[in-house]
C-alpha cells in the first residue's frame, strides 16, 4: 500500500490549493493508498536554526516541536504532496519553514557525496507540488516548482509531478473548475497505482 503524506501550506483551510490537494488525496485513498495530511498553519514550529547538529551528532532535526512528527512521517512515506498558494511569487511561509527543516534529511558532508548517497531518506520517493496561483499569467512564477524539485531530489525524491492552476484567486475558484479537480483526481489514482 502506498503511503502518501500531504502537507497543506495554505493558511486558509478551504483555500484553492487545499481543495486541489484534497481531490488528489481522496482519489488516491479510494484507489488504495494510505493518506496522512497535516495542516501546517495549525502547527507551532520554527524554521531551521542553522545549528548544523543534524550534520554532526544527530540523525534528525534536533528541534522538538510540532514539525517533528511531520518530518518523521515524511521519512516513511512513498509520496510527498506539498500544497501551496503562490504568495508574493513564492510558496507560503508555512511551507517554506517545513522545506528548510528538511535540511536535516541530508547527511553530514552531503556536499561531497554522490547525488544518490546524500540523503538519509530512501531513494525513489515521489514529490508532488500542488500550486494554486491567483495571477492568470501562466508564464509567471514558473521557477517555484523546478527550484524545489531540484533541492528535494537530493533527498531521495527522484520522481516528481506538478499540479498547477492559474486564475484561482478567490476561495472557491478551484472548486468551480472541474478540469482542475479531475486532473487532481487522475494524478491521485496514478500515484496510488504506481509501483514503488
Amino acid at each position: 500500500m502506498k503511503k502518501i503524506v500531504c502537507l497543506l501550506g495554505s493558511p486558509r483551510p478551504k483555500g484553492n490549493s487545499a481543495v486541489m490537494a484534497q481531490a488528489l488525496c481522496e482519489a488516491a485513498e479510494a484507489a488504495g493508498a494510505e493518506v496522512q495530511a497535516f495542516v501546517l498553519n495549525k502547527l507551532t514550529y520554527r524554521g531551521c536554526q542553522g545549528c548544523l547538529a543534524c550534520k554532526k551528532d544527530a540523525e534528525a532535526c534536533v528541534l522538538d516541536d510540532d514539525l517533528t512528527p511531520v518530518l518523521e512521517a515524511v521519512r516513511g512515506c512513498d509520496v510527498l504532496v506539498l500544497a501551496t498558494p503562490v504568495y508574493f511569487g513564492e510558496v507560503t511561509a508555512q511551507l517554506k519553514g517545513f522545506i528548510d527543516r528538511t535540511f536535516a534529511y541530508l547527511k553530514g558532508g552531503y556536499q561531497h557525496l554522490p547525488r544518490g548517497e546524500r540523503s538519509r531518506l530512501a531513494s525513489g520517493k515521489t514529490l508532488v507540488f500542488v500550486i494554486a496561483q491567483g495571477h492568470p499569467r501562466e508564464d509567471l512564477f514558473t521557477d517555484i516548482f523546478p527550484r524545489y524539485q531540484y533541492l528535494l531530489n537530493w533527498q531521495g525524491f527522484t520522481k516528481s509531478h506538478l499540479l498547477r492552476a492559474c486564475s484561482v484567486y478567490h476561495q472557491g475558484d478551484a472548486a468551480a473548475r472541474p478540469e482542475v479537480l479531475e486532473e487532481a483526481r487522475s494524478l491521485g489514482r496514478e500515484l496510488a497505482a504506481a509501483e514503488k
